[in-house]
């Protein structure tokens, strides 16, 4: 074993690809890189297939960059959590260093590109996402506050928003309403997740709502959230980007999504938690997937607005 900054690091064996893909946390990248397709979709004006080709790869670049370096800094978390300790670094397979040099490395070249293909608003957008992410959230909230999911959940939310940019070159209310509905759903998702890994979480000494407040405060934040998360998903329709078709849909799924969260509240269990935290997975990939097809059908002239 050697020491590292601080933190005990296994002696490194020798890495394959397969380790480099899992510092980019692939699956987290699929729902940034829909939301930011989604964005780029739904956004007035074109973008040349090619272009948004780049524009849809550097944001799952730059997910992927932010991924490395949280596991770079996070590598004494990561090995004391059963979730995270099969990660490439608390294994030994990749050391922090050469982590935080691919991290940086893809970051650097995901804003760099996007700014050289795309557009300089795009890349600028892109580059507070990853910084986001990296400095406010991971370095900063993660280990400090129990609000940690609350504020650095805008680093999750900009995806949509960095697609739309990408084809507009300007931000507007629009994608600001999709940052918003990521930003909203990003603590109920957490927080159920935190719910059945709260011992793990006080063990790491992370403070999450369920460690510091207690388990019946965390359901309550949820259902609050919830609440909240429902209105704010029909606000495309409301504003007039989205029209009946989007508005059913997601009036359905808000109400699925609510009665997960009164479940968690009046269950009181980990089953209720963990089923809320597998939809909402599935909710937010159907709430911008209906997005998508609503925008579709108002191009072919089936587009009944609220």
């Amino acid at each position: 074993m050697s020491i590292s900054s601080g933190i005990v690091q296994p002696e490194i064996v020798e890495s394959g690809a397969s380790d480099y893909m899992a510092l980019l946390k692939p699956r987290v990248m699929s729902l940034v890189v829909f939301t930011g397709l989604v964005g780029l979709l739904l956004a007035p004006g074109t973008l040349h297939p090619v272009l948004a080709g780049i524009a849809v790869l550097c944001i799952a670049i730059g997910a992927g960059a932010s991924g490395a370096i949280n596991m770079w800094y996070d590598a004494d978390i990561d090995a004391v959590m059963r979730r995270t300790r099969g990660r490439p670094i608390p294994q030994g397979r990749i050391s922090r260093g050469d982590a935080l040099g691919f991290g940086v490395t893809l970051a650097v070249a995901s804003v760099a590109l996007m700014g050289l293909a795309v557009n300089v608003m795009a890349a600028l957008v892109l580059a507070v996402a990853i910084g986001f992410y990296v400095f406010v959230y991971t370095m900063w909230l993660k280990r400090r506050t129990p609000q940690n999911i609350v504020i650095g959940g805008a680093a999750g939310a900009f995806p949509p928003l960095i697609g739309w940019v990408a084809v507009t070159g300007e931000i507007s209310i629009a994608p600001l309403v999709l940052f918003a509905i990521v930003f909203v759903w990003t603590p109920p998702h957490f927080w159920a997740l935190a719910l059945y890994r709260s011992e793990e979480y006080a063990r790491a000494g992370v403070p999450m709502l369920p460690v510091v407040s207690g388990l019946e405060e965390t359901r309550r934040q949820i259902l609050l959230y919830s609440l909240l998360l429902v209105p704010v998903t029909l606000m495309p329709a409301v504003l007039g980007f989205a029209g009946l078709v989007y508005a059913s849909g997601a009036a359905v799924l808000g109400a699925l999504f609510l009665a997960g969260a009164v479940r968690v509240r009046s269950a009181r269990n980990e089953a209720s938690a963990h089923l809320l935290f597998g939809f909402s997975i599935i909710y937010l990939f159907s709430i911008f997937a209906l997005l998508v097809i609503d925008n579709w059908m108002g191009l072919l002239g089936w587009h009944a607005v609220i």
